[in-house]
C-alpha cells in the first residue's frame, strides 16, 4: 500500500532488515493510534519512538492513513490466526466452542489496543477498515472454521438448527469486547473491575456457558 513520494529516501532497507523496520514502525504506530486515536497521532512522534524516519514511513505506508490502514490489519490479523488454531475437526462441538470463546477471551484481555483500534474505527464508521485489501476476507477462514463447529453439532443433534454463525461470533465479541473496553466506566459505575484477575475464571466461563445455552436451547 505504500507508495514513494517526492520525500522518500533513495533507498530503503532491504530483506529482513527492512521486515524488522517495517514492523518496529507498525508496532509503536499501533499503540500511537490506540492511544490518540488516527486524529491525535502523529508521524513524527512514531518515527521518533522507532529506529527510522518521518520519510521511511511515507516510503513503506504512504502516508498516515496507510499506516494507520497497516495498524488495523495487523491487529486484526492478530485474532484471525488465532481462531483459525482451533481444532475443529477432531474436538467435541461443545469443547471446540469453549475453546474458541476461550481463545478471544484470552486475546481480548492481552490485547487491549486491539479493542481500542477497534472502537476508534467504529467513530470513523469504518471507513479505513473498507479501503483495506485485507480485511474484507480476513475473517472468512475464521468463520468457516466456526460453520464447520455448528454443523457438527447439528449433525449430532447437540445444537439448535437455526443458528448463524455470524451471530455467534458477535455474542462471543460482544462479552469479550465489552469487557475491555468498558472497564474502567463499568468500575466507576459498579464498583467492580471487570479485569480483576480473581474473576477471570468465572468470566472465562461464563462466556462457554452463554453461548452454549443459546446453542442447545431447545434440544
Amino acid at each position: 500500500m505504500a507508495t514513494q513520494t517526492p520525500d522518500s529516501p533513495a533507498a530503503a532497507p532491504a530483506g529482513r532488515d527492512a521486515e524488522r523496520t517495517r514492523s518496529e514502525i507498525l508496532a509503536v504506530a499501533i499503540r500511537e493510534f490506540a492511544d490518540k486515536g488516527f486524529a491525535g497521532a502523529r508521524v513524527d512522534e512514531i518515527a521518533a519512538k522507532t529506529r527510522t524516519t518521518k520519510r521511511m514511513i511515507y516510503y513503506y505506508f504512504g502516508g498516515k492513513e496507510g499506516l494507520y490502514i497497516s495498524a488495523l490489519e495487523q491487529a486484526y490479523t492478530g485474532i484471525r490466526a488465532l481462531e483459525q488454531q482451533v481444532d475443529v475437526e477432531h474436538l467435541d462441538p461443545a469443547e471446540a466452542i469453549r475453546r474458541l470463546t476461550a481463545l478471544t477471551f484470552d486475546h481480548h484481555e492481552s490485547h487491549p489496543d486491539f479493542i481500542r483500534l477497534v472502537s476508534i474505527e467504529n467513530i470513523h464508521y469504518a471507513r479505513h477498515i473498507a479501503r483495506s485489501e485485507i480485511l474484507a476476507g480476513l475473517a472468512n477462514p475464521a468463520l468457516d472454521a466456526l460453520t464447520r463447529i455448528l454443523e457438527r453439532g447439528r449433525a449430532a443433534h447437540r445444537f439448535r438448527d437455526d443458528v448463524d454463525p455470524i451471530d455467534v461470533h458477535m455474542m462471543i465479541s460482544a462479552f469479550c469486547v465489552f469487557r475491555t473496553a468498558n472497564r474502567y466506566t463499568f468500575n466507576a459505575i459498579f464498583k467492580r473491575d471487570m479485569l480483576d484477575p480473581a474473576r477471570r475464571d468465572h468470566y472465562r466461563a461464563m462466556i462457554g456457558d452463554l453461548v452454549l445455552e443459546y446453542l442447545t436451547a431447545g434440544r
